[in-house]
């Protein structure tokens, strides 16, 4: 356990690296400029992170108190801003590598809630923000639908993560024990939406509703 407590500083900003290089590529992808690219990376990175620390009432924001939050967002944002043509040539694998840490950050998140006295089911929904907030915002700034508002399996991977985790608490389960399995579980979800294509039932609209464009009367 004092192994596993050890070791979360440091996944935690593996998976902030993963996700800055995520919003690095979208903003590359939208033509922003550096300081846009950074900022993107900043925001995709540790945005659900902050919002579940504000929320639970730790302040102020790991995110913002440790300086290295902020440095690994940065150079993910140079790597991607320098090394654009190479890094998005591994668009698969970096998908993969986001799964990994959309599962540590909803197990943590989870684990974090709990620690600071949220319900089952507020501290559950807040593992699922610490994975999902930052790529919300993400798209949010570049004014696009927010990718865990589709029907791929990305907000359902980060809650079935942090619920697993929840259950273990409720149950006795060492926290070791359930953060690996609802860890596994959510990666193991995710992978199936980006290498089989599973996703949620979306509307189906009607021949004139499609012909509008928006379903309408």
């Amino acid at each position: 356990m004092t192994t596993i407590e050890a070791l979360v500083p440091v996944l935690d900003l593996g998976g902030t690296f993963v996700f800055a290089i995520s919003g690095g590529l979208a903003a590359v992808n939208r033509r922003l400029d550096i300081f846009g690219i950074l900022v993107l990376s900043f925001v995709a990175g540790n945005f659900g992170g902050i919002t579940r620390d504000v929320l639970i009432g730790a302040i102020p924001p790991a995110a913002l108190s440790d300086g290295n939050y902020l440095l690994v967002s940065v150079i993910a944002g140079l790597l991607t801003f320098f090394f654009y043509a190479g890094v998005g040539k591994l668009k698969t694998p970096v998908l993969y590598f986001d799964a990994i840490g959309l599962a540590f950050f909803a197990v943590v998140g989870a684990h974090k809630a709990i620690t600071y006295g949220l319900n089952p089911v507020m501290a559950a929904l807040l593992g699922m923000l610490t994975g999902i907030g930052g790529g919300m915002l993400r798209d949010i700034l570049l004014t696009e639908i927010p990718q865990v508002l589709r029907s791929d399996l990305y907000a359902l991977a980060a809650l079935a993560g942090a619920t697993t985790v929840v259950v273990g608490d409720v149950t006795g389960v060492p926290y070791g024990i359930s953060a690996a399995v609802g860890g596994i579980l959510c990666f193991l979800l995710r992978f199936g939406a980006i290498r089989f294509g599973w996703h949620l039932p979306a509307a189906r609209l009607s021949a004139q509703g499609r012909a509008k464009g928006d379903g309408g009367p």
